[in-house]
């Protein structure tokens, strides 16, 4: 509906509550209105470069940050997205350049703008540059409990963990219901050997607070061996619920990327096998070609290959941790352990779906591209055991 009689800054206010909401399309339609209304409005097209980022239109987005430093040159919020667009696009330099102008021109003292680019630095892998940006959000808000988690994560990707573990508990300190900072603090704990400690701090959480599997399986394992709680223990099912959910969620990008990368696979497995029959036939022709020049020569019939000889070549037995056995080809095992937990669903989707569990249970990559490698990368994981 439109509401021309809205100031630009009423424009921007509206667009920008929308946008805190997520409703990022209604957003984008209000500031369309609104800058058809106020072309020059500087705000307004900032609004609509990070309505843009947000929907992941870089090059859009882009664009609006570029209209929005035309009409001026030292916006802070225009520098620091256009900034990060250009991270996106590759243009390191001319990115960090937008970001130090924002300190240049005064801006190191806005705490939300310092912790916005040094997030930006972080997702992109310059995680000593996002410190950079963190520390200064610290010198200007010591009472920020978000500004000394951040600091915490940046430090513990640049692998010192007895800092990070210090600045993540200053952070809860000032802000005990900093739930992200807790539960990246309690893992840290864990990962110390401090399992103790660990398993207070995951105590304080819930299995909503959750958004991975690892921190879960951990404070599963720490509640059954500390207070010898059985498997299906009541105080576990809440636990076992978010694990199950967590499962259950799937992105449709990475279904999409499992859908080309199966259908990749299978293609790859057809022309390869084509290609082995092919070579096989060859292979067959001579061998009897040459089978019947010894045959003749020597007046006597080759006897075939033991069938039982090549069977034990191929056998494999695995055992599973609840103490189930599996017994054949690699193949056979893995289509034996999915018609036993999920019938009927293809292989190499089971191998991805079981890959992720168990790096959720150990933090161990498991492969599942072949079903070797996901079974031997599942033994190192300790998720089974391989006995031949």
């Amino acid at each position: 509906m439109s509401t021309p009689f809205l100031s630009s800054e009423e424009y921007d206010e509206r667009a920008h509550a929308l946008y805190n909401e997520g409703k990022y399309d209604e957003a984008l339609t209000l500031l369309r209105e609104a800058v058809a209304l106020y072309p020059n409005a500087v705000e307004l097209h900032v609004g609509f470069g990070y309505a843009r980022l947000a929907r992941e239109e870089y090059a859009w987005a882009r664009r609006s940050f570029e209209e929005a430093l035309v009409l001026d040159p030292d916006h802070e919020d225009a520098l620091a997205g256009f900034g990060e667009v250009l991270l996106m696009f590759g243009q390191v330099a001319a990115g960090l350049s937008a970001f130090e102008k924002t300190v240049t021109l005064g801006f190191d003292d806005d705490v939300d703008l310092m912790l916005q680019i040094g997030r930006a630095l972080f997702r992109e892998g310059f995680v000593d540059a996002a410190l950079t940006y963190f520390d200064r959000a610290v010198a200007h808000a010591a009472d920020s409990a978000e500004a000394a988690a951040c600091v915490g994560y940046a430090q513990h990707r640049m692998g010192n963990d007895a800092e990070s573990i210090e600045s993540l508990t200053r952070a809860l300190a000032l802000d005990p219901q900093l739930i992200e900072a807790r539960v990246y603090l309690a893992n840290l704990m864990y990962d110390a050997g401090d399992l103790d400690q660990a398993l207070v701090e995951f105590e304080k959480t819930k299995p909503a607070d959750h958004w991975d599997e690892l921190g879960i399986w951990r404070l599963v394992e720490l509640k059954k061996s500390v207070y010898k709680l059985d498997d299906t223990d009541g105080e576990l099912k809440p636990w076992e619920a978010r694990l199950i959910e967590l499962a259950d969620e799937s992105d449709d990008i990475d279904d999409l990327l499992e859908e080309v990368e199966q259908s990749m696979m299978e293609q790859d497995a057809e022309a390869s096998l084509e290609e082995t029959l092919e070579e096989q036939g060859q292979l067959e022709a001579l061998g009897s070609l040459l089978t019947g020049l010894v045959n003749q020569h020597q007046g006597e019939q080759a006897e075939p290959a033991s069938t039982d000889v090549l069977a034990a070549e191929t056998s494999h037995r695995v055992i599973m941790r609840d103490g189930s056995v599996f017994e054949g080809s690699w193949e056979e095992i893995v289509q034996a352990l999915r018609d036993a937990r999920d019938a009927g669903r293809p292989l190499y989707e089971y191998m991805a779906a079981e890959a992720r569990r168990f790096y959720g249970a150990t933090g161990k990559q498991v492969a599942s591209d072949a079903p070797e490698a996901f079974l031997r990368d599942g033994a190192e994981a300790g998720m089974l055991q391989i006995d031949r």
